[in-house]
């Protein structure tokens, strides 16, 4: 590999790895002054306008055929209108560290998903013991929320954990059926029906963003979670899928965690229990097991490319 794309790619990776640490900040900070599911959505429009800024001229926009429509539509909801409405609804009740690791679940959701969808991925031993192992830490989580921090706080976690396995479903569901579409604009497109509900509800709900408080800091942080933190992310993940090994760039989802909580105790005041940290560990740990390939395994999959759909916690 020449030495400039290696270093691309590098660069590449740690992008991901501190915009996406940093995300889980960015959404607690933002939801001091506006409701979650109005700053879910219009995050996601100001991102869909700038990944169709970026592919005009240089991808198709339109999907094929009605088939590719409703792939879309139904990943995009899942993926967008419930995983993040209750991502952010979430995150009003829970800290943003302990949100990062609850959505670390997804590799685990999407692996028994995987196991009924897709014939080449079976459930084996290691991963159903590190599916039990992240499982467990979730329990001690939401049992601590539940002890120590009352319903919503409970919900609110619990509420995340849905979330995740909705964005798993989404995730095998499109590895199952693949689109003949770039993939800036398979994220666009899920985003617009994603969002379609979330505006919706907001309006509904919380009322009219005209009567917002539009803070400086709440503006700063949306703009940094549609341009940065969804457009920039999308575009550099979907070009590192052909680069690096799937399971390679899986370990983002160990990495961003510890990161949230960094973050959210350094900048955002943010405190994380023993027993928290205890489930933490559990769930970073089941994940781990589930990524760690024996060397029968690696030398396999040095013979052939690797094709597993990347399932990771992105807020």
């Amino acid at each position: 590999m020449p030495g400039q794309k290696r270093v691309a790619i590098v660069a590449a990776f740690l992008t991901l790895c501190v915009v996406w640490s940093s995300t889980w900040l960015a959404i607690k900070i933002g939801l001091r002054d506006l409701p979650p599911i109005s700053y879910a959505a219009i995050r996601f429009a100001v991102a869909i306008l700038v990944l169709l800024a970026v592919s005009v001229g240089r991808a198709r926009l339109l999907p094929r055929s009605r088939a590719e429509y409703l792939i879309l539509a139904s990943t995009g909801v899942l993926m967008f209108a419930v995983n993040y409405g209750l991502l952010f609804w979430g995150e009003l009740h829970v800290s943003s560290g302990l949100a990062a690791v609850l959505q670390a679940t997804i590799p685990i959701f999407g692996m028994v998903f995987a196991h009924w969808m897709l014939p080449a991925e079976p459930l084996r031993w290691q991963r159903v013991a590190g599916a039990f192992l992240a499982l467990a830490g979730v329990a001690v989580i939401c049992a601590r929320l539940l002890n120590f921090s009352g319903m919503l706080a409970f919900w609110g976690g619990l509420g995340i954990v849905v979330g995740a396995a909705g964005a798993a479903f989404s995730n095998v569901l499109l590895k199952q059926r693949p689109l003949q579409l770039g993939p800036a604009m398979i994220a666009a497109w899920q985003m617009v029906f994603g969002t379609v509900p979330l505006l919706i509800i907001g309006r509904i709900v919380e009322g009219s963003p005209m009567r917002f408080h539009w803070s400086t800091m709440s503006i700063f942080c949306l703009l940094y979670l549609a341009v940065i933190g969804s457009a920039l992310t999308f575009i550099l993940l979907y070009w590192l899928l052909p680069q690096m090994s799937a399971t390679n760039l899986q370990t983002i989802s160990l990495i961003t965690p510890p990161g949230a909580v960094m973050l959210g105790w350094l900048f955002g005041g943010e405190k994380f229990p023993l027993w928290s940290l205890l489930g933490a560990c559990l769930v970073l740990a089941g994940v781990w097991v589930i990524f760690r390939k024996s060397a029968p395994a690696r030398l396999a999959a040095q013979k052939r490319a690797d094709e597993t759909s990347v399932s990771m916690p992105r807020a």
